[in-house]
């Protein structure tokens, strides 16, 4: 995910479906068209193979008044036990939050949750982790008075930010990168400069993906060598297998119906 190191993925907190998805945003991957129990049968899937990589996978009730309430990454970023809770970057997804600042308090205890003041917007997608570097994409979503509140909770816990612009024709950052592993971005062409990532860690490397397999470069990445996967972009899969990953394939039609994506449906904590 965005906020942790592959590490690190020990607890997951996901969103079931709700009956309204199917009136969920849609402009980038999204073409609009929605099959509700598909998708429940998708993201079913998904759980399942979080469990199988070892993780603790808790689901919550999706909400009926909103839509997007699965994408749960964009609701919150947590990082070793420190949560940051943004304000959504579109109007429609604010009320989402409560149910998710809720569990992260029983969780993680008050003390540990610290909340965006207006007028800050982020999302959570817009938070790529490499290891112990961190970048923010700068987007639709995301507006520099977010990424001021982003910075100061980063290098409130010692870390470092890089800003990153994302392109008019991209939703967020995770959106198209996601690091596989500690040593690898996985990231497609044509979406963001060759040197975006520099100076990369010694031992490090930015995989370029053909620009067609976009929406594939969003994988989830465990310490075992574990990568889920969405089915559908051969480069992206035979990459990550010739580098002796363990690639588990998911279908994400209907997520990807909605813009979303593999890492938008969990929060690690």
């Amino acid at each position: 995910m965005a906020t942790v190191k592959v590490g690190q993925k020990q607890r997951a907190l996901l969103r079931s479906v709700p009956s309204t998805y199917e009136k969920s945003l849609s402009h980038y991957f999204g073409n609009g068209i929605i099959d509700v129990e598909q998708a429940r049968i998708q993201h079913t899937a998904y759980a399942n193979a979080l469990r199988g990589a070892g993780v603790e996978v808790t689901i919550i009730d999706g909400n009926e008044d909103h839509p997007d309430c699965i994408f749960v990454e964009d609701q919150a970023i947590v990082i070793e036990g420190k949560a940051l809770l943004p304000i959504p970057g579109h109007e429609s997804r604010v009320g989402e939050q409560l149910e998710i600042a809720k569990f992260l308090e029983e969780q993680l205890t008050k003390d540990n949750l610290t909340t965006m003041n207006p007028p800050a917007k982020m999302d959570g997608g817009d938070l790529l982790r490499f290891g112990d570097r961190f970048y923010v994409g700068s987007s639709g979503r995301t507006n520099q008075e977010g990424i001021v509140e982003l910075r100061r909770f980063i290098e409130s816990l010692g870390y470092h930010l890089t800003e990153v612009d994302i392109p008019e024709n991209a939703l967020h950052l995770t959106s198209i990168s996601s690091t596989p592993s500690d040593q690898i971005i996985l990231a497609p062409e044509g979406f963001l400069p060759k040197d975006v990532f520099d100076p990369l860690p010694k031992g490090s490397e930015v995989l370029w993906m053909p620009k067609e397999e976009v929406y594939g470069c969003n994988t989830i990445g465990f310490a075992d060598g574990t990568v889920l996967v969405a089915k559908g972009y051969p480069t992206v899969e035979r990459t990550l297998r010739e580098r002796g990953f363990n690639v588990v394939l998911l279908e994400m039609s209907q997520i990807r119906a909605a813009d979303g994506s593999l890492t938008c449906c969990s929060i690690f904590y």
